[in-house]
């Protein structure tokens, strides 16, 4: 793959020299990003920064046919990704979709997609979108959702843009994945901090064993169909259960 015309050589050595430097520090600043939340966001401005032509971004995830929109840089990626799930069509939805198959797109301009999504190619156009480019977000686990990066203006992006885009995205997929499997962790290391002290709030109080203890916490989970780490939160918080 060309990344430049003949005769700019030297220059491309040196603007890919820099940009190789900026994804090993974008790389790590994302590992040292303290919530999953703040590592989407880091993941997103580095597209705007990195990825020439790229006016804004954002991370589609997708449940069934309902959107979630993460981390977007411009309202545009808002209304373009709600458009897309009002339709249930539109790149970003398909690249989000996608298990199998194409795992990028480039969308040189939307008025020649017409044809391929013809709900929402005039009505993006009419967003102020001109051209897009989506990364699916992968590891060798699982499918995360869609990096999506667009621009106001058609062929905006080249394939020096999609190359950029799609070591982006490696980096990013890695990094996401890293994030929410460390917050789960602490969210499990939390839940059962909360659930012993409950435990030991109605051993102390009834005088039961630890056994006794949880089963009354998971009996009162179960008949008033609440969560056992919000049961365990009100004993904690209340002294009791009501």
């Amino acid at each position: 793959m060309r990344l430049v015309r003949t005769g700019r050589e030297a220059e491309a050595e040196v603007d890919w020299g820099r940009f190789a430097q900026q994804m090993a520090s974008m790389a790590r600043d994302l590992l040292a990003q303290e919530s999953v939340n703040a590592t989407l966001q880091r993941i997103t401005k580095s597209a705007t920064e990195l990825v020439e032509g790229c006016d804004a971004a954002g991370i589609l995830v997708l449940q069934g046919n309902t959107v979630e929109t993460l981390a977007p840089t411009d309202q545009l990626v808002i209304d373009s990704d709600q458009l897309q799930e009002r339709l249930s069509e539109g790149p970003c939805f398909d690249a989000a979709r996608t298990s199998q198959g194409e795992r990028v797109f480039r969308i040189a301009d939307v008025t020649d997609e017409h044809s391929r999504w013809p709900g929402y190619a005039p009505q993006a156009q009419a967003l102020g979108v001109g051209s897009m480019m989506g990364f699916l977000l992968f590891t060798d686990d699982e499918d995360l959702g869609a990096l999506n990066l667009y621009s106001r203006k058609p062929g905006a992006f080249t394939e020096a843009s999609e190359l950029a885009g799609w070591l982006l995205a490696s980096h990013a997929a890695v990094a996401f994945s890293s994030a929410r499997t460390h917050a789960q962790m602490e969210r499990a290391v939390a839940t059962r901090h909360v659930i012993g002290e409950a435990m030991g709030i109605l051993m102390g109080r009834h005088h039961i064993t630890e056994e006794q203890a949880f089963d009354v916490l998971r009996r009162y989970s179960q008949r008033n169909n609440t969560k056992l780490h919000e049961v365990a939160r009100r004993v904690c918080e209340q002294g009791g259960l009501p």
